[in-house]
């Protein structure tokens, strides 16, 4: 008898997301393959029967690199388990004849309400005011910095699935809502009634509240560094909860240790989670564990959406939500 195709799920060995009977994806892909979960810290970790596999899985901070990548005989694709993918080489991949694909779109209202519930937090000082309260003090010692939604301005960067849904939550809550995306035709404005800035210092320039929903690639590491954090209005709060390197972590620590920054609402940082103690001071400064994309609710569609790839990658089918261009 032939063996059955075999579904490697790469599961972070330091914090590991999934089950350890991978219940989701087994109920997607049933008897058309085997399927099984390893933890690992890197492609580095991977052993022969990984090496073997006709699909991967691999959920965050789990990298496939160029030099990993040659070893896996037989993979048709690997499947990011979540938005971003910019932890596998997807060229090197490409160059192998190895689909990349990802979720796109399980975590798009998780992550919106996590900035929206980050900027909130940080506008109206939610936290100091907690800890003041169990201080048993009452003086609202923060009031300077609690502000009015509807005299503010949201600053978007990346206007897709996340931003867009971002960009309409602050809206609603009364914010004056700008964007900047290079990539989005004319017209992406007026189809959501916000306000469009042809360049990053633009919107850099006007903003109160700067909010990330851009992918990390090498046109936007560090995208926010010292100069941009420079031109932020004095005070402004920072969110992000796309990726980490995105925003320089040394620069946006030293402007809240300065005071320049009101505050920053990070669910990721670059090289996370937080390396010391000192760093875990910051001042003004809120970080969540990169869970903004996670509920009850969105793990299960992320990981049904990626077994159904899966599946179609051993049975020959076409591949949804591909990245790298291969078919």
């Amino acid at each position: 008898m032939t063996a059955k195709p075999l579904v490697a799920i790469i599961d972070w060995i330091r914090s590991p997301q999934g089950d350890p009977d991978s219940s989701v994806e087994c109920g997607v892909i049933g008897d058309a393959a085997e399927v099984r979960r390893y933890l690992c810290d890197s492609d580095a970790d991977f052993d022969d029967e990984i090496h073997g596999a006709d699909a991967l899985i691999v959920w965050h901070n789990a990298p496939i690199t160029a030099a990993g990548l040659p070893r896996l005989r037989n993979c048709r694709a690997i499947i990011r388990n979540g938005v971003g993918f910019d932890s596998v080489d997807v060229a090197a991949a490409a160059s192998q004849g190895i689909a990349v694909c990802n979720v796109p779109d399980y975590g798009t209202e998780e992550v919106a309400d996590h900035a929206i519930a980050l900027a909130l937090a940080l506008c109206r000082q939610l936290f100091p005011l907690d800890e003041e309260a169990k201080r048993l003090g009452w003086a609202i010692e923060v009031s300077p910095k609690l502000r009015r939604l509807r005299e503010m301005t949201f600053g978007v960067v990346g206007l897709g699935r996340i931003g867009t849904a971002t960009a309409l939550r602050a809206k609603a809550l009364g914010f004056r809502v700008i964007f900047f995306d290079p990539y989005l035709p004319n017209g992406a404005d007026k189809a959501v009634g916000i306000t469009r800035c042809r360049t990053l210092d633009d919107l850099l320039d006007q903003c109160d509240v700067l909010s990330l929903h851009c992918p990390l690639n090498e046109e936007t590491r560090h995208l926010i560094d010292e100069r941009e954090l420079a031109r932020l209005r004095p005070g402004a709060f920072v969110v992000n909860t796309a990726r980490g390197a995105v925003i320089r972590k040394e620069a946006i620590l030293a402007s809240l240790r300065s005071g320049h920054l009101g505050g920053a609402g990070l669910d990721v940082v670059e090289d996370e989670p937080l390396r010391t103690a000192d760093e875990a001071a910051t001042p003004n400064l809120i970080v969540t564990c990169h869970a903004a994309f996670c509920s009850v609710e969105s793990k299960i569609e992320m990981r049904s959406t990626s077994a159904r790839i899966a599946l179609a990658a051993v049975t020959g089918a076409p591949l949804e939500n591909v990245v790298n261009g291969v078919v």
